[in-house]
């Protein structure tokens, strides 16, 4: 694993993560290419949405190709796993006492507005 890497998801990050990623479906009929790792396949998503970079984009040095990021970061959006890391990472930081709540936000305009009467 190259240096870039190993800052976007250093070993600790990685240890949150990798317990919540969901397990790879396996094919019935067997064969086809091996799984790409899902470390790899999560840095390389991690590099893209940190980075601002298209998709395409994507540096083949990551080991991982365009279509299999973007379609392992639509499973693992559509199972909660982002929410999932989000939720971990605050567990993590906050059983350190590294959390000042005094300064959260709270954004209402997340909320979907109700229809008023016409």
């Amino acid at each position: 694993m190259d240096e870039l890497s190993r800052r976007l998801v250093p070993d600790e990050l990685w240890a949150l993560v990798e317990p919540l990623i969901p397990p790879g479906k396996t094919r019935p009929q067997g064969g086809g290419m091996s799984r790409v790792g899902d470390r790899a396949v999560f840095t390389a998503i991690v590099f893209v949405l940190t980075s601002g970079c298209a998709w395409r984009h994507l540096p083949p040095s990551f080991g991982v190709t365009v279509p299999t990021a973007h379609r392992r970061f639509t499973e693992w959006t559509k199972v909660g796993l982002w929410r999932d890391v989000h939720r971990a990472v605050l567990d993590k930081l906050g059983g350190k006492g590294m959390i000042d709540w005094s300064r959260a936000v709270l954004d209402g305009a997340s909320v979907r507005a109700k229809r008023g009467a016409v």
